[in-house]
């Protein structure tokens, strides 16, 4: 994969849209440039899970000013994630569409468990080096990553749906600061942080950290109004939080909020972020967390550098799932040289495009029959379920969705993801895959004639010699059928049987000519 001298992360958070701009030298990023707005997607959700139409306004006027600031860079330079709110928005799709046009780079939903890891990540590359277990906590908008870690490797994830949006709508609709809207949001963090506190209590590890923008503005707030009385410089301690209890009782309400350290975007949030981290201190047993400045924006960066210096944790969770489901590796091989070979020429017509979806393809090759660890019997929709569900560290919610949709019709009825074919890319993907399951049905080593694969608009042609087929009467059968199953689709599917003798295609050579 080629390298690139500057690399771009667009964070879009359930509070605040941030864009980071890094310079790569070898293996490590130096900051350029930043960009960041108070969005508030959270608060425009509306009682049906809906972005009401303010929000996205706001949204899109934010994402049109990012994308002017990222005119220029090439595609795979620039990683744009959504979270928690775009992932539980009814409408979240449509809006996402009209997003991508405004920046003009695709943009992931990723799930809380990948969250955590890249809040992790970022974290983890901004501390000094030790070997103390790491507790990160992030409370964003939407909700809250809680990650114990070693150095760069995160050991345990969760995610929690609270935060700081959430809980200030939830508990303080109309902005009173009351003892008793106070108490439930505080028992209400402390009931979802409970759930997960045997895993995350004090002996699981030494040194806590808080990242992004809550824990950086009670840090300040307990610091610059001395509520606390040891110098804790930027820590913020159990008692810098219970005399912050009482300074927000006393104000009692949000829009008289006036604090050093608390800007006047952060204010209308502060008291959900605020309970949250009490019940986190309190349940998790912590009296001190110390200030970390990487956040997610910072992962998705390093982990985008990753990629380029062939460290994909994409990659590294395939080869997890193949020995994990006891995928049989041989056989998986054997479909991916062979779908690879005939991607690479289906794909020809979309050089941007084509490197990272023979990525998805090799990827969904490998793991296309996880399904048979659980029945071999309708093993491809075991698989397909697997796929879009489990948790995947790297991938995102739209490539797991990929992932599943091949598994699914990978073999059988194709007309079962009708929706998933409807651009010419996801035709060449599923196509390349069905061929390459179909050929190597026999689960052994085969010798393959040239194989020749063309694709226009909605016609596919295979060339293929005739005397193979003629020798191969089962997959001249299934080739038949084939040309049925795209033709419910509404694609035109034909054969074109070649006279004459060409060279073969061994498994050796498929693969050598996947280049893999």
């Amino acid at each position: 994969m080629l390298e690139y001298s500057t690399l771009a992360a667009v964070d879009l958070g359930s509070n605040s849209f941030r864009l980071q701009v890094a310079r790569v030298v070898g293996k490590q990023l130096y900051p350029l440039d930043s960009l960041r707005e108070m969005v508030r997607l959270a608060a425009g959700l509306d009682p049906h899970g809906q972005l009401n139409e303010d929000s996205q306004e706001r949204a899109l006027g934010c994402l049109k000013r990012f994308g002017e600031r990222l005119r220029g860079f090439p595609p795979h330079t620039v990683r744009a994630v959504g979270t928690n709110t775009l992932r539980v928005a009814g409408n979240a799709s449509a809006f996402l569409k009209k997003a991508e046009a405004a920046i003009g780079f695709p943009i992931e939903i990723i799930a809380g468990y990948e969250e955590a890891r890249l809040i992790y990540l970022g974290v983890a590359h901004s501390l000094p080096a030790s070997t103390n277990a790491r507790l990160v906590v992030d409370i964003g908008g939407g909700s809250t990553e809680l990650i114990i870690g070693n150095r760069l490797k995160p050991v345990k994830l969760e995610s929690l749906y609270m935060g700081c949006v959430s809980y200030s709508l939830r508990f303080f609709p109309d902005g009173k600061i009351t003892k008793g809207a106070l108490r439930r949001a505080e028992l209400s963090a402390r009931s979802e942080v409970q759930a997960i506190a045997a895993g995350f209590s004090r002996t699981h590890w030494q040194d806590a950290f808080g990242s992004s923008g809550t824990a950086r503005a009670l840090g300040d707030i307990i610091k610059l109004n001395n509520l606390a009385k040891e110098d804790c410089d930027g820590d913020i301690t159990l008692e810098g939080l219970d005399n912050f209890r009482e300074c927000l009782l006393k104000v009692g309400d949000i829009r008289k909020l006036e604090f050093a350290g608390l800007r006047a975007d952060r204010a209308p949030v502060i008291v959900g972020g605020f309970a949250i981290m009490a019940a986190v201190f309190s349940e998790l047993g912590i009296s001190r967390m110390s200030q970390a400045m990487g956040a997610l924006r910072q992962g998705v960066l390093y982990d985008l550098l990753g990629r380029f210096h062939n460290h994909d944790m994409r990659e590294v969770t395939a080869r997890q799932f193949m020995q994990r489901y006891r995928v049989d590796s041989t056989q998986a091989k054997r479909v991916e040289s062979l779908a690879l070979l005939l991607g690479k020429q289906l794909l020809a017509d979309f050089p941007d495009e084509a490197t990272e979806l023979l990525l998805i393809l090799s990827w969904a090759a490998r793991l296309h029959e996880v399904g048979i660890s659980v029945a071999h019997s309708g093993y491809h929709k075991h698989s397909a379920y697997i796929l879009g569900n489990a948790d995947m560290p790297g991938f995102s919610r739209r490539e797991q969705e990929r992932l599943s949709a091949l598994a699914l019709a990978h073999r059988g009825v194709a007309g079962k993801i009708r929706e998933f074919v409807t651009d010419p890319p996801d035709f060449a993907l599923l196509l390349a895959l069905r061929l390459a399951a179909l050929f190597h049905r026999s689960r052994c080593d085969i010798q393959l004639p040239d194989l020749e694969v063309r694709l226009s608009d909605k016609e596919f042609e295979l060339c293929i010699e005739r005397k193979w087929l003629e020798r191969n009467p089962l997959t001249d059968t299934a080739l038949s059928a084939e040309i049925e199953q795209w033709a419910a689709l509404g694609f035109d599917f034909r054969i074109k049987r070649l006279e004459g003798s060409k060279a073969r295609i061994t498994d050796k050579t498929a693969r050598n000519a996947a280049g893999t």
